[in-house]
Protein backbone atom coordinates (compact mmCIF):
# COMPACT_ATOMS: atom_id res chain seq x y z
CA UNK A 1 0.00 0.00 0.00
CA UNK A 2 1.62 3.12 -1.06
CA UNK A 3 0.81 5.29 2.06
CA UNK A 4 1.80 8.90 2.25
CA UNK A 5 1.32 10.57 5.64
CA UNK A 6 1.07 14.58 5.10
CA UNK A 7 -0.09 17.47 7.09
CA UNK A 8 -3.51 17.99 6.25
CA UNK A 9 -4.82 20.39 3.78
CA UNK A 10 -8.50 22.35 3.50
CA UNK A 11 -8.64 19.94 -0.11
CA UNK A 12 -8.84 17.05 2.40
CA UNK A 13 -11.72 18.79 4.61
CA UNK A 14 -14.70 16.58 2.75
CA UNK A 15 -12.79 13.76 2.77
CA UNK A 16 -11.90 13.85 6.67
CA UNK A 17 -15.56 14.76 7.67
CA UNK A 18 -16.90 12.37 6.19
CA UNK A 19 -14.75 9.84 8.11
CA UNK A 20 -15.20 11.61 10.96
CA UNK A 21 -19.11 11.69 10.87
CA UNK A 22 -19.06 7.60 10.28
CA UNK A 23 -16.89 6.89 13.31
CA UNK A 24 -18.20 9.16 15.84
CA UNK A 25 -21.60 9.26 17.42
CA UNK A 26 -20.79 12.74 17.90
CA UNK A 27 -18.35 14.03 15.47
CA UNK A 28 -16.31 17.23 15.18
CA UNK A 29 -18.07 20.00 12.83
CA UNK A 30 -16.09 20.88 9.69
CA UNK A 31 -15.64 24.17 11.42
CA UNK A 32 -13.59 22.42 13.77
CA UNK A 33 -11.00 20.79 11.47
CA UNK A 34 -10.66 24.43 9.93
CA UNK A 35 -9.75 25.69 13.50
CA UNK A 36 -7.17 23.32 13.82
CA UNK A 37 -5.59 25.21 10.64
CA UNK A 38 -5.66 28.28 13.11
CA UNK A 39 -3.30 27.11 15.77
CA UNK A 40 0.17 27.18 15.94
CA UNK A 41 -0.04 24.49 19.38
CA UNK A 42 -2.15 21.64 16.91
CA UNK A 43 -0.66 19.56 14.03
CA UNK A 44 -2.66 17.79 11.73
CA UNK A 45 -1.97 14.82 9.40
CA UNK A 46 -3.92 12.59 6.95
CA UNK A 47 -3.02 9.10 5.80
CA UNK A 48 -3.49 9.69 1.98
CA UNK A 49 -3.70 6.84 -0.79
CA UNK A 50 -2.73 7.76 -4.23
CA UNK A 51 -5.66 7.19 -6.86
CA UNK A 52 -6.49 7.06 -10.11
CA UNK A 53 -6.66 10.83 -11.06
CA UNK A 54 -3.32 11.75 -9.39
CA UNK A 55 -4.80 13.00 -6.33
CA UNK A 56 -4.54 11.47 -3.24
CA UNK A 57 -7.35 10.09 -1.10
CA UNK A 58 -8.25 10.01 2.72
CA UNK A 59 -7.56 6.57 4.17
CA UNK A 60 -7.73 8.00 7.78
CA UNK A 61 -6.36 11.08 10.15
CA UNK A 62 -4.87 11.75 13.46
CA UNK A 63 -4.91 15.71 15.09
CA UNK A 64 -2.84 16.35 18.13
CA UNK A 65 -2.24 18.95 20.37
CA UNK A 66 1.64 20.32 21.60
CA UNK A 67 2.26 21.69 24.60
CA UNK A 68 5.68 20.34 25.50
CA UNK A 69 6.53 18.71 27.36
CA UNK A 70 3.07 16.59 26.98
CA UNK A 71 1.49 16.04 23.47
CA UNK A 72 -2.08 14.76 23.36
CA UNK A 73 -3.68 13.41 20.58
CA UNK A 74 -7.23 14.88 19.87
CA UNK A 75 -8.41 12.86 16.96
CA UNK A 76 -7.93 9.81 15.28
CA UNK A 77 -9.30 8.10 12.87
CA UNK A 78 -9.58 5.70 9.73
CA UNK A 79 -12.39 5.22 6.87
CA UNK A 80 -13.80 1.87 7.92
CA UNK A 81 -13.11 0.48 4.37
CA UNK A 82 -9.05 0.80 5.18
CA UNK A 83 -9.53 -0.26 9.21
CA UNK A 84 -7.50 -3.50 10.60
CA UNK A 85 -4.85 -2.14 7.46
CA UNK A 86 -2.13 -0.75 9.67
CA UNK A 87 -3.03 2.86 9.07
CA UNK A 88 -3.81 3.78 12.52
CA UNK A 89 -1.05 2.15 13.64
CA UNK A 90 1.36 3.76 11.18
CA UNK A 91 -0.73 7.87 12.09
CA UNK A 92 0.20 6.58 15.84
CA UNK A 93 3.61 5.69 15.16
CA UNK A 94 4.33 8.56 12.79
CA UNK A 95 2.87 11.35 15.44
CA UNK A 96 4.96 9.39 18.70
CA UNK A 97 8.01 10.35 16.28
CA UNK A 98 7.25 14.00 15.97
CA UNK A 99 5.92 14.32 19.80
CA UNK A 100 9.24 13.36 20.21
CA UNK A 101 11.10 15.84 17.82
CA UNK A 102 9.34 18.34 19.81
CA UNK A 103 10.80 17.48 23.06
CA UNK A 104 7.75 15.92 24.34
CA UNK A 105 8.75 13.13 27.27
CA UNK A 106 4.72 11.93 26.99
CA UNK A 107 1.71 11.17 24.69
CA UNK A 108 -1.46 11.45 26.00
CA UNK A 109 -5.19 10.07 24.86
CA UNK A 110 -8.52 9.36 26.09
CA UNK A 111 -10.55 6.41 24.35
CA UNK A 112 -14.29 5.17 24.84
CA UNK A 113 -13.92 2.17 27.90
CA UNK A 114 -15.86 -0.02 25.37
CA UNK A 115 -13.30 0.45 22.69
CA UNK A 116 -11.60 -2.64 22.64
CA UNK A 117 -10.24 -2.58 19.24
CA UNK A 118 -8.64 0.58 19.90
CA UNK A 119 -7.39 -0.14 23.21
CA UNK A 120 -5.87 -3.05 22.04
CA UNK A 121 -3.86 -1.01 19.34
CA UNK A 122 -2.77 1.77 21.86
CA UNK A 123 -1.35 -0.75 24.43
CA UNK A 124 0.55 -2.42 21.59
CA UNK A 125 2.28 0.53 20.98
CA UNK A 126 3.06 1.42 24.41
CA UNK A 127 0.26 3.08 25.38
CA UNK A 128 -0.98 2.58 29.10
CA UNK A 129 -4.04 2.84 31.44
CA UNK A 130 -3.36 6.16 33.87
CA UNK A 131 -6.68 7.32 34.57
CA UNK A 132 -10.60 7.62 33.70
CA UNK A 133 -12.89 10.56 33.26
CA UNK A 134 -16.46 9.62 34.44
CA UNK A 135 -19.09 10.09 32.60
CA UNK A 136 -16.76 12.04 29.76
CA UNK A 137 -18.91 10.68 26.38
CA UNK A 138 -22.40 11.37 25.57
CA UNK A 139 -24.37 9.45 23.01
CA UNK A 140 -24.00 6.72 24.79
CA UNK A 141 -22.94 8.13 28.28
CA UNK A 142 -19.47 6.54 28.62
CA UNK A 143 -16.29 6.79 30.90
CA UNK A 144 -12.99 7.67 29.00
CA UNK A 145 -9.74 5.69 29.77
CA UNK A 146 -7.29 7.86 30.09
CA UNK A 147 -3.62 6.43 28.04
CA UNK A 148 -0.50 7.33 28.63
CA UNK A 149 2.88 6.66 26.37
CA UNK A 150 6.30 7.72 27.61
CA UNK A 151 8.44 8.96 24.73
CA UNK A 152 11.89 9.37 26.53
Amino acid sequence: MDLQIRPFDIAFLDEVSEIENISFSVPWSKNSFEDCLKNRLIDFFVAALPNDMCEARVAGYIVILTVAPECEILNVAVSPEFRRMGIAEKLLRYVSDRAAEKNCDTLMLEVRESNAAARALYEKIGFYPVGRRKGYYSNPVEDAILMDKSLV
